[in-house]
């Protein structure tokens, strides 16, 4: 049993050394950042869309209720 971890910890370790291509520190920081970005973005849109439902909401309550 522990030889086959280990077997599988060795042929993991070649092919992510090997097979994968890693990218570069500048890419990595690029698309980090643009997924910092994007995420923002994505948080002010739903944060202004539950702002506007509310309102509508509380609007509409107002109405039925007088």
């Amino acid at each position: 049993m522990l030889g086959s971890i280990n077997k599988y910890i060795k042929e993991s370790k070649e092919e992510l050394s090997k097979k994968v291509s890693w990218p570069a520190w500048s890419e990595l920081q690029s698309s980090a950042l643009l997924v910092m970005v994007s995420s923002l973005i994505i948080g002010l849109i739903v944060w202004a869309m539950d702002i506007g439902f509310e309102n509508i909401m509380k609007f509409a309550y107002q109405q039925v209720t007088g």
